[in-house]
């Protein structure tokens, strides 16, 4: 890397940012292209200069405010009514479209009937002087057809980025077993990234490069580099170190750490590009990082490692990469079990006050009788659960089985001080899946103090919450109430939670509460705009009968 002087720009701290939401979205241009005969666009701000922009959902709104209830990439589409009488004067229909455009709404659509004959002037205007796509549809089609139109589009996209994701999942995997992974799993990794790569270990020093074909952006000189490794190697935990470079166009560069099992930095994945990351290749990246982990923990953390790297390759890789015949035969072996049989995940955590084996990062000062624990500790999980797929975690171990895991075996477990989360046998390629649930599981386990089946145990929201993040959350929905009078705001939630149990009925309401159904209606609308939430939205009456299971004594009634 000391060879590396190329000029670069000067750089802001601003991280890259991926597609909105790091989720599939659909190009405005190409949904605009697929809407019906008879729309016209308006204005158009891509081919006034603009951004491309992407679409995320298309949402019908006929009010003057849309905006508190949009996403970021939305489509608006409105048959006018905000524009009606007074509301329809030039500097009123302005603060609309600039309060869309600082939603940062795509594109706006307008239906023509039955309150216009032709887009308002005014909306023309605005949308041109705040460049926001407008787009004229006649009366006969419905805002309807267009949200199906995207619909479709939007499918289509989300293939396209399975299909990338898997693509880029198997050259990773087959990258991982060559006899040089580091530099293969980089050549990997730019058949779908288009940029550059480079893996460094804990002295800085490149173990391995690759630049995409594809690549339009140069690698940054040593001080930019230095700049980011510094501060990737003095952070703890999961992270990204990110710049991007101006001007505009530049590109950016971002290093993700290579961590060992105790937290500390055994290198880094530097990554470059021009464009920001869609989320096929967000996913390769991520997949690429856990891989270039494993291959360092193997070999900085003890002989024992393969087992570890072989058990991490199963359970965090997708299922289509990994469900071919050979991974399942290797499984298998390692497994103790017959080539096809269906594995079980186990993952085991400490009674609390009981400390886990100590894995220490690797490096100089290192104490031989801390590796003899972690040597200890994989042996020991090996030897109860019949199986070589054993690897340390943070939270305790995880282990593949082919055994049951009956009455008896969790007894033995737990007598050494131990709770596990037992998953249902399942074929190979459903490990990931089966862990990723399993992993959700463990922190309802680990708050109740007792080893749970994913098949007897079913995942309840609350029960993954947990109480300290519930009573957080009832905190942030219902903080207005503390500046009512304890036995008001006590009422207000008997009402809520009475018409939240009666799915939004009045009548029930009435009945459970002995109220008048016209005194439900003025408390639920009262309280819906204490707490400036809308009460009609599914979502949030959700989220509020689950944070209504933690309400603390004091927004408790005396007749509770």
């Amino acid at each position: 890397m000391g060879g590396i002087v190329l000029e670069f720009s000067s750089m802001s701290h601003s991280a890259p940012q991926p597609d909105i939401g790091g989720l599939a979205t659909v190009p405005l241009e190409r949904f605009l292209a697929a809407l019906p005969p008879g729309s016209r666009r308006v204005y158009d701000a891509g081919a006034d200069g603009g951004a491309p922009a992407a679409v995320r959902w298309v949402e019908p709104s006929e009010l003057e405010d849309p905006t508190p209830y949009l996403l970021e990439g939305e489509v608006v589409m409105t048959a006018g009514l905000p524009f009606e009488g007074a509301g329809g004067a030039p500097e009123a229909v302005d603060r609309y479209v600039a309060r869309l455009v600082g939603a940062q709404v795509s594109a706006l659509v307008f239906g023509l009937q039955p309150y216009f004959e032709h887009v308002p002037d005014a909306l023309a205007a605005a949308c041109r002087r705040h460049r926001l796509t407008l787009v004229e549809v006649p009366s006969e089609i419905p805002f309807a057809a267009l949200g199906l139109e995207f619909s479709r589009l939007l499918e289509a996209e989300n293939v396209r980025v399975m299909r990338r994701m898997a693509e880029g999942n198997r050259h990773l995997m087959r990258a991982a077993l060559a006899p040089r992974p580091e530099a293969e799993l980089l050549k990997a990794l730019t058949l779908t990234v288009p940029g550059w790569a480079l893996v460094v270990g804990a002295n800085r020093r490149a173990r391995a490069r690759a630049v995409s074909s594809r690549s339009q952006a140069g690698v940054p000189g040593q001080e930019v580099l230095d700049e980011v490794l510094d501060a990737l190697f003095a952070g703890r935990g999961p992270r990204v170190e990110t710049r991007q470079l101006e001007p505009a166009g530049a590109g950016w560069i971002a290093a993700h750490p290579l961590r060992s099992a105790r937290d500390g930095t055994l290198g880094a994945l530097v990554l470059g590009a021009v464009q920001p990351l869609e989320a096929a290749e967000q996913s390769v990246v991520g997949t690429a990082v856990g891989l270039l982990e494993a291959l360092l923990r193997q070999r900085t953390e003890g002989a024992l490692a393969p087992s570890q790297l072989a058990t991490g390759l199963l359970l965090r890789t997708d299922a289509e990469t990994r469900g071919g015949e050979g991974v399942a035969a290797l499984a298998a072996q390692s497994a103790a079990a017959p080539v096809g049989a269906p594995l079980r995940v186990v993952q085991g955590f400490p009674v609390e006050g009981r400390p886990t084996p100590s894995q220490p990062a690797p490096g100089r000062g290192s104490r031989p009788s801390a590796r003899i624990d972690v040597a200890s500790a994989v042996l020991r999980w090996r030897r109860v659960f019949d199986t070589k797929l054993v690897e340390l975690t943070e939270t305790g171990f995880t282990a593949v089985t082919r055994l049951a895991v009956d009455r008896s075996l969790v007894n033995e477990v737990e007598a050494l001080g131990w709770r596990l989360v037992i998953s249902e046998a399942v074929p190979v390629a459903e490990l990931p899946e089966t862990h990723r649930r399993l992993s959700a599981l463990r922190h309802q386990a680990m708050e109740a103090g007792r080893t749970l089946r994913a098949s007897g145990d079913p995942v309840s929201v609350p029960g993954l919450l947990g109480r300290q993040a519930g009573e957080l959350l009832f905190a942030e929905a219902f903080s207005p109430l503390a500046e009512l009078e304890a036995d008001r705001a006590a009422g207000l939630l008997d009402v809520l939670e009475a018409w939240l149990g009666a799915h939004g009925g009045w009548d029930a309401t009435a009945k459970a509460t002995g109220l008048h159904r016209n005194s439900v209606r003025r408390q639920i609308a009262q309280l819906g705009e204490l707490i400036g939430r809308d009460l009609d939205d599914a979502q949030t009456r959700a989220e509020l009968l689950i944070a209504l299971r933690y309400r603390p004594s004091s927004y408790l009634t005396r007749t509770s």
